[in-house]
């Protein structure tokens, strides 16, 4: 039977899935599926162990004990629902309707599922989430220079013949693109990766050039250097695609590779072989990852990467150019999903979710968060300075209502726990962010226990309150059909009927697709290396670096702290999605913290040691890896595991702060001194 893979992933794979007595027994990737190549992760192979877990929330359950010891009680449906309406109607009538705050983010990148609460927290004037844990920074950078968060076809780099893969673990986070490069190595590819330290991915690569954490702009500044310096400029594209190239080729001449050179930690003639051996044609395609965006200066960074392929050409090249991200291009009609129109006037506050922990425990938040609704999300696990964060949701004053598959962290904290349906359980269409298909897939097996899904249960829950009830009857498949029919041509070409019937269906986009290859959606019309949008907002226009606001450059930190933290995913676990997996909790081992050898030996340390990783914020219990995959100075924690499941109970994000970084309100997760000592 097919499925999709509903997780916050690029690869948004097609799945088929084996299904015996009702129950989920196999998954494997679809083999025709032009993007997937019957290739999928070890996370996925394993859903059966998901969809059937021994922590599955199978009832409805309010709390029996104190917040966080997990302790519940089964209730009705019913019962639920209507203590939810009679505890929401009292909180606004008392403190107003933004008293009221969704939590919710990437659980299932179905859009049904996705967007399924918007229409009831907006006709209640519940606060506005600004959801920008993951992609805001990097979109926003990347809009400034081109415009529009998309990019050259994925597919389009098998006949490249450079492929730089950078700050992307592809391996890890994308794996089928690691399929496109290696079919591209096999034309006689080479293959670059950019990352602080060695990965799976650059181990498979031909060169791995190790830049220090939040030096990514400074080594595309030279870069830039080096290509305008050498004439390895593809002119006739600068003049009739691009805006700012003279101000451009001022502005770089003070990033040579000599100067850049100690600040990235590679040798200047290293940046040098890099930056010719890209400007030597245009058939050089660059894969970004969100990752590089997720520090202080991450939003500039994605901005001053965008710009390397104008520079070339490659962005008018078949097989070269440059993706951060596909989800641009699925270009529908959000407002048929979303519901503005529901919002009161003024509109509500708007809360970012990065700084959830301030929000519950601000005492000056006027109106104070009273109700608080989790879905498709774990903030307890994701969320940046996580002490605050459970400082906030053991409030028992806070009602907290948590809707979820499994008995996370979060859950844990809740005075009602609702069952959710797992997306083998429900109808939904996907889009996704590394790829140009439409997917659509309906339910392989029946709601477990009495899970419901989002849409369901927001349904419900605007019929107890009486308000946005003309949505829901509507049914999700109207909200579908609207926000495809009202999207772009080449999105409204795409009817659901024709998804339900074909389940994976391209966008109706020209091959190969060069989105940027005659200019780009800003402003301008052109890719422009000079940004009055930016310089609107107070950023700087030309492209540049900064060092971080915690990073090497604060010496008073380092003092204390002198060691730069990283914290990516890990093979097994996505963001805290599949923690709560016994089997992939076994194959990842135990939370761990990669150490240089001459970093440890200086503090005593030896490997398979038990340390305690302190920053400005917290500290929490690791073993130590010693490792030359990363530099010394640098130390990096792969992956979140669930505080339960966490030595000492406190996991990464005790490390981390909520800090935003420069555009887009986002996260700097990867911008962290800390120090490290034997436990």
């Amino acid at each position: 039977m097919h499925s999709v893979c509903p997780h916050d992933c690029p690869s948004c794979c097609s799945l088929e899935v084996d299904v015996a007595d009702g129950r989920i027994v196999d998954v494997t990737g679809t083999a025709g599926h032009p993007f997937t190549q019957g290739v999928i992760c070890g996370k996925v192979r394993e859903y059966a162990e998901r969809v059937h877990s021994p922590l599955r929330v199978l009832t409805p359950l309010r709390r029996a004990g104190v917040k966080g010891e997990g302790r519940f009680e089964p209730i009705s449906w019913d019962d639920a629902l209507a203590e939810i309406a009679r505890r929401w109607r009292a909180i606004a009538a008392e403190h107003g309707g933004e008293a009221i705050l969704p939590f919710s983010y990437a659980g299932s990148m179905g859009q049904v599922q996705f967007f399924a609460g918007h229409p009831l927290f907006h006709a209640l004037g519940a606060s506005r989430l600004d959801r920008s844990i993951c992609v805001s920074t990097a979109y926003t950078g990347w809009r400034a220079t081109v415009g529009q968060v998309t990019g050259n076809d994925s597919e389009q780099m098998v006949g490249a013949d450079l492929v730089v893969l950078w700050g992307v673990n592809a391996a890890y986070s994308t794996i089928n693109v690691m399929t496109l490069v290696k079919q591209a190595r096999q034309r006689g590819a080479h293959v670059v990766v950019i990352d602080p330290y060695r990965t799976p991915t650059a181990v498979q690569a031909d060169e791995h050039l190790a830049v220090r954490p939040g030096t990514d702009g400074a080594l595309a500044l030279a870069v830039m250097h080096v290509l305008i310096a050498e004439g390895l400029v593809d002119r006739d594209y600068v003049e009739r695609a691009t805006l700012g190239f003279e101000a451009l080729a001022e502005h770089v001449k003070a990033w040579p590779p000599e100067r850049v050179a100690p600040i990235v930690g590679l040798d200047a003639s290293t940046i040098a072989a890099f930056a010719r051996r890209y400007g030597a044609g245009a058939r050089a395609f660059i894969r970004v990852g969100i990752g590089l965006s997720r520090h202080d200066n991450g939003g500039m960074t994605c901005r001053t990467i965008a710009c390397l392929p104008a520079l070339t050409g490659a962005y008018a090249d078949p097989h070269g150019g440059a993706l951060l991200s596909s989800g641009g291009a699925f270009a529908l009609d959000l407002r048929a999903l979303e519901r503005p129109d529901l919002m009161p006037t003024p509109p509500p506050r708007v809360i970012n979710m990065i700084r959830l922990g301030r929000a519950l425990t601000d005492p000056d938040m006027r109106p104070p968060v009273k109700a608080l609704y989790v879905y498709s999300s774990n903030p307890a696990a994701v969320c940046p300075n996580q002490t605050l964060v459970l400082r906030g949701l053991a409030r028992e004053d806070l009602f907290t209502v948590v809707h979820e598959q499994v008995m996370t962290d979060t859950a844990h904290y809740a005075d009602l726990v609702l069952p959710a349906t797992t997306s083998m359980e429900h109808a939904d269409l996907y889009r996704s962010f590394g790829h140009f298909y439409f997917q659509y897939a309906e339910p392989v097996i029946a709601p477990q226990g009495e899970a419901r899904s989002n849409w369901e249960v927001f349904a419900a829950l605007a019929r107890a309150m009486g308000v946005a009830t003309d949505h829901y009857a509507r049914g999700h498949d109207a909200a579908l059909s609207a926000a495809l029919a009202g999207g772009e041509p080449h999105v409204r070409a795409v009817t659901l009927e024709r998804l339900k019937r074909e389940k994976s269906v391209r966008l109706a986009l020209p091959r190969p697709y060069l989105p940027f290859a005659d200019g780009a959606p800003t402003p301008s019309g052109k890719v422009e290396f000079v940004s009055a949008s930016l310089a609107a907002h107070g950023l700087p226009a030309l492209p540049t670096w900064t060092p971080l606001a915690e990073g090497p450059a604060r010496a008073d930190l380092v003092a204390r702290f002198p060691l730069q933290c990283i914290v990516p995913p890990n093979r097994f676990f996505l963001n805290s999605s599949f923690s709560q997996s016994e089997r992939l909790r076994k194959r990842q081992g135990t939370p761990t913290v990669m150490l240089a050898p001459d970093d440890a030996a200086a503090r005593g340390i030896v490997d398979g040691d038990a340390v305690r990783v302190e920053s400005p914020r917290g500290a929490a219990r690791f073993t130590a890896r010693l490792t030359d995959a990363t530099r010394p100075g640098v130390v990096v924690i792969e992956g979140i595991w669930w505080h339960r499941f966490h030595p000492g109970g406190r996991g990464v994000n005790v490390l981390t702060d909520d800090r935003v970084t420069d555009m887009g309100g986002g996260p700097a997760f990867h911008s962290n001194l800390v120090e490290v000592t034997r436990a």
